[in-house]
């Protein structure tokens, strides 16, 4: 056992690279892991840059200069975020209020149903089941939760605060790190190893699969949620604004997001339609739209960013997003294809077949 140890040691550790790059792993896990919220602005500035490298990269080639590449490219941006949040927040402002306020009646509506489910089946749902219930959806509705509730959103008025800080920072990082990438670079080599060739290998074969997939990614987030709210503003059901962007962010989580933001729409269209063609018509409409996006759109995205078995996709979705909650849900598959390069680059022990063909 001992010699079989030593002998594995020996071959997945003896070369020097191969424990460069296993620090650098480590010591960005670690920094992640116990700083993640502290460097939160410089980690999102960070994703942004990665993002529009390509236009300032095009721009500088034409002859552009870099400094007014990247404030070309920051100006756009931001003009663009900033008018879809004056477009969209409203509106999905407005619908969360209004779902807030309906609550209560589609509580007492969908009581009544199961009250009427509970006498013709009590075999399913009993009398003291249905009080039990009733008592906890009278608890969450008390004075003493709603008071509770504005305690929490006077809280995240100060975090309201930081985001005012942040979106002034986030913006600024960004602009120095597409003006300055090349002296940012070079400054940052002398805190890495000279010897990290194996860690460049890896990082060269994640650049454009982690690059095509952020971009995949927005892109299918923009085309879902703006087909989702077409389709159900057409139908005329409630919400149609808040629940087509739930539907787009739903992506972000593959499989299971899909499934979480299934639940709030049937539940909108039963109390709005019942069990009518309308509320067929709906949900088949939505399940259209999913399989297109799961097998029309994501192959046409995310063919050369992701060779990922589900299971794994799935695991890393449950590892990395309980590790750093949205962010590592976001970021769960470029990390798994992180983890997949890494192991591919290990060093390892020849096989016979390559040891015969060495000879």
């Amino acid at each position: 056992m001992l010699a079989f140890l030593t002998e594995w040691y020996k071959t997945r550790f003896s070369d020097p690279q191969a424990i460069t790059l296993m620090f650098i792993i480590i010591g960005i896990g670690l920094a992640l892991y116990f700083g993640a919220g502290l460097l939160a602005p410089l980690l999102v500035a960070l994703v942004l840059a990665f993002l529009l490298e390509w236009p300032v990269a095009q721009m500088s080639r034409l002859g552009i200069s870099r400094t007014a590449a990247a404030s070309i490219v920051l100006v756009v941006f931001l003009g663009l975020m900033l008018i879809l949040m004056l477009g969209l927040a409203p509106s999905i402002w407005r619908q969360g209020v209004s779902l807030v306020t309906d609550l209560p009646s589609m509580i007492d509506k969908g009581m009544i149903i199961v009250r009427e489910f509970s006498a013709d089946y009590p075999q399913f749902v009993s009398a003291s089941q249905l009080d039990s219930m009733m008592e906890e959806i009278n608890k969450m509705l008390d004075t003493q939760h709603l008071l509770d509730l504005g305690k929490q959103l006077l809280g995240y008025s100060a975090s309201l605060l930081v985001l005012m800080v942040y979106a002034i920072l986030v913006p600024l990082l960004v602009f120095f790190f597409l003006k300055d990438k090349d002296q940012l670079m070079k400054g940052s080599k002398r805190f890495f190893p000279t010897n990290r060739d194996l860690a460049r290998n890896v990082w060269f074969e994640m650049d454009q699969q982690i690059f095509n997939y952020i971009r995949g990614k927005v892109i299918e987030i923009v085309i879902v949620g703006v087909v989702s709210y077409i389709f159900f503003a057409v139908m005329g059901l409630r919400y149609s604004a808040l629940l087509g962007v739930l539907t787009g962010l739903s992506v972000l989580i593959p499989y299971v997001g899909a499934t979480l933001v299934t639940l709030p729409i049937a539940l909108v269209a039963f109390f709005q339609w019942g069990f009518s063609p309308e509320f067929g018509y709906l949900m088949l409409g939505y399940g259209i739209i999913q399989a297109l996006d799961g097998n029309v759109l994501v192959p046409l995205l995310f063919s050369d960013a992701v060779d990922l078995h589900p299971v794994v996709i799935i695991a890393a979705v449950l590892v990395f997003g309980g590790l750093w909650g949205v962010w590592g849900v976001f970021f769960a598959i470029p990390l798994a294809s992180l983890v997949k390069a890494v192991i591919n680059a290990w060093p390892h022990a020849a096989s016979p077949k390559e040891m015969y063909d060495n000879e």
